[in-house]
């Protein structure tokens, strides 16, 4: 037994048995060992952020690790910025990047770099394997690390050397830890805070608290004290839908945000954190939360917020028969003219029981979750680190970790260029994935922050930066050349026909949405 096949011998046995990768010459031994190993799932991206944003969407679903398999320092490199997006959601995941053989190393060959630095603001567990005999210990520290609580990122550098010299087997891989408690007096203070000032007070909650069990809490919570429950703007999975608890969520758009804000005295945390701006904007506060407002942290990630929740419960002495009616929009399936509200619309009446909605809509989708908040139950996964191209990337991993729930992303048509190989790893692995590409011809969301920030009106120069035109993109094109189905819509009535198409047949699918 090499390395390399002691290495996978001990992430399979650890749990760790998909491996989402874009190998290179110095994982050859890797790519070996899988095929002498049984029991790892191997899926191949066509680029690193394809293959990093699938092992952050596996996590948001399944609840373990997946791993990684990149080459050497520039293969991490282009995976790096669907990694910074997977921290920023405490996703955990395992990165094997190979590395020259150790002898080789010093000759500063081309693709010689520093790994272990470009590994380390993404990853919070980094290690380089010495030799062969210590890679099966080093991959079970590194599964340990990341499924720990709160979960990492762990990135384990394999010496080409180390993958194919002999090893000793494999390693056993700590005992899972526990999901930390929480603070009794947390929540006891909380619980003063909102006997004294429940209207004036925000539970502003993501994580774990926004789970269906932690929504329903929460709602208990409200109904009794008067207290508001809202989400941060961006949250790595949210459970929606009939049935379920609908909260709204700080507007992204500074302007909106602070009157959302501007009568609370007290905010209590529950995961999330004291709400900022997504920039800084010219003349306005980069702290969203009026002057004078109290925070309070209740949990913080990796703690049990559900437990804490219905301890909080139980303190003010919620219950099921405070749970005051929700008013939900009424689903109609629209007609006529594509806009912002016929879109939503139509999305809404289509989702299918306990999907799963990737969002990177951007402009698009600002006003969707009002009538999705009435459609069929659902899971909604959001960027949480800004980093554009993850949502094609993250269905790919979702899909993957619950293969029987439909996936739906949706994504803009600037946004969707960054990681566009997703639909041909969709096809290969033929996954229940409708992609919803919303095309303006414009990074919207841009054109809307020149203005945000005072630079001006734009000029030649600066809209050429901004517009996708001279040529217009073709996504049914595209992704046919992938071996993705797809259809480009133009009004309401298409785009109803469309889903119910796409939602209904197994595989892959693609619909354009020409605004």
């Amino acid at each position: 037994m090499n390395g390399a096949e002691s290495l996978v011998r001990t992430m399979v046995k650890g749990g760790v048995d998909v491996c989402f990768s874009n190998p290179g010459t110095s994982e050859m031994h890797f790519v070996a060992a899988l095929d002498r190993v049984p029991g790892m799932r191997c899926v191949l991206g066509l680029f690193e952020g394809v293959v990093t944003g699938a092992a952050d969407g596996y996590f948001r679903m399944k609840g373990t690790p997946a791993s990684t398999l990149l080459h050497l320092g520039p293969g991490l490199a282009n995976g790096l910025a669907n990694l910074h997006n997977a921290k920023k959601a405490n996703s955990g995941i395992v990165n094997i990047v190979g590395q020259h053989a150790v002898y080789h190393i010093g000759y500063n060959a081309p693709l010689t770099s520093d790994i272990e630095g470009l590994a380390r603001p993404m990853s919070s567990w980094v290690r380089t394997s010495p030799d062969s005999k210590s890679v099966a210990a080093d991959g079970a520290a590194a599964i340990a690390a990341a499924r720990s609580a709160p979960p990492q990122i762990a990135t384990l550098i394999l010496p080409a050397d180390t993958a194919w010299n002999e090893a000793d087997g494999i390693a056993e891989v700590p005992a899972e830890q526990q999901r930390a408690s929480y603070s009794p007096q947390a929540v006891e203070q909380a619980a003063k805070i909102l006997h004294g000032d429940g209207e004036g007070t925000l539970l502003l909650m993501t994580g774990s608290a926004l789970s269906e069990q932690g929504l329903a809490l929460a709602e208990r919570i409200a109904g009794k004290t008067g207290c508001t429950v809202m989400g941060p703007t961006f949250r790595p999975r949210m459970a929606r839908g009939r049935g379920r608890f609908s909260i709204d969520r700080i507007h992204y758009v500074i302007d909106n945000a602070l009157p959302m804000l501007a009568k609370f005295r007290h905010i209590v945390l529950v995961e999330s954190d004291d709400p900022v701006a997504f920039f800084a904007y010219p003349n306005k506060p980069s702290v969203l939360r009026p002057e004078g407002c109290d925070v309070h942290r209740m949990t913080s990630w990796g703690e049990n917020s559900v437990a804490a929740l219905e301890a909080l419960a139980g303190a003010v002495k919620a219950s099921t028969r405070d749970v005051k009616p929700q008013a939900l929009e009424e689903l109609v399936k629209p007609t006529g003219t594509l806009n912002f509200a016929s879109i939503a619309q139509a999305i809404a009446c289509a989702i299918p029981e306990n999907a799963i909605m990737v969002d990177e809509s951007l402009t698009t989708g600002r006003g969707f979750f009002p009538p999705t908040a009435a459609a069929a139950p659902h899971d909604w996964l959001q960027n949480m680190g800004g980093s554009i191209g993850f949502s094609t990337p993250l269905s790919i991993g979702a899909a993957i970790a619950c293969p029987d729930r439909k996936v739906i992303c949706m994504v803009g048509d600037g946004s969707a260029m960054y990681t566009i190989q997703s639909l041909w790893t969709q096809a290969r692995e033929n996954l229940n994935i409708v992609t919803i590409v919303f095309a303006n011809r414009i990074y919207q969301i841009l054109r809307g922050e020149f203005d945000n920030v005072g630079a001006g009106e734009p000029g030649q120069r600066a809209n050429d930066m901004l517009k996708l035109d001279r040529p217009t993109l073709d996504f049914v094109a595209l992704a046919k050349g992938m071996g993705v189905p797809g259809r480009a819509v133009t009004n309401a009535d298409e785009l109803n026909e469309a889903l119910a198409e796409a939602v209904a047949e197994p595989g892959p699918r693609l619909i354009e949405v020409q605004m």
